[in-house]
């Protein structure tokens, strides 16, 4: 990988999923999406779409799957990562990832336990997934907007050359 990624494309279709039974029922406000979809949006991504969607397996499998199927080249979920009982955003997600890439879910832990240490109790999940247009990337955030940040900055330099990988681009 190239120590400069090239700038993302500005028609790479992103979708940000956020998993939240309270966000969803209107009892809290999203605040990890937005925060993802600006950061984005400030990497140069201008295709960016959302979905709110309660905990669930099956929840977060159909949201992924939606986000698959419009032709997103990257699905990033927030939320539904840690122990609780409701947290079952890495098993939906398992169920549309045929390939996972545990490097990256691991350097998010890890980045995030050096900001906080209970970063390594979350289960995220990153892989790819067949998709319209190619393969899709797939990854699984926390829901905290630090999480959130921490998160991103593991991916924005890796996006443009697993991108890359996907079109079958050179290592």
């Amino acid at each position: 990988m190239s120590e400069h990624p090239r700038p993302p494309s500005t028609d790479v279709h992103v979708v940000v999923v956020t998993v939240s039974d309270r966000c969803s029922r209107g009892e809290a406000q999203d605040r990890s999406g937005p925060l993802l979809v600006g950061l984005l949006a400030d990497a140069g991504y201008g295709s960016v779409g959302t979905d709110l969607v309660p905990d669930g397996a099956a929840s977060v499998r159909d949201a992924v799957a939606r986000a698959v199927a419009s032709g997103a080249r990257v699905v990033l979920t927030t939320g539904g990562t840690g122990v609780g009982p409701r947290d079952l955003t890495p098993e939906g997600t398992r169920l549309v990832v045929d390939q996972e890439v545990p490097g990256i879910a691991e350097e998010l832990r890890r980045r995030g336990a050096a900001h906080v240490p209970a970063a390594v109790l979350s289960r995220g999940i990153a892989g790819t997934a067949p998709g319209p247009d190619g393969r899709v990337l797939v990854v699984n955030l926390p829901g905290s907007t630090g999480g959130v940040r921490d998160g991103w900055a593991v991916l924005e330099p890796l996006v443009p050359h697993v991108l890359s990988q996907l079109g079958g681009g050179d290592h």
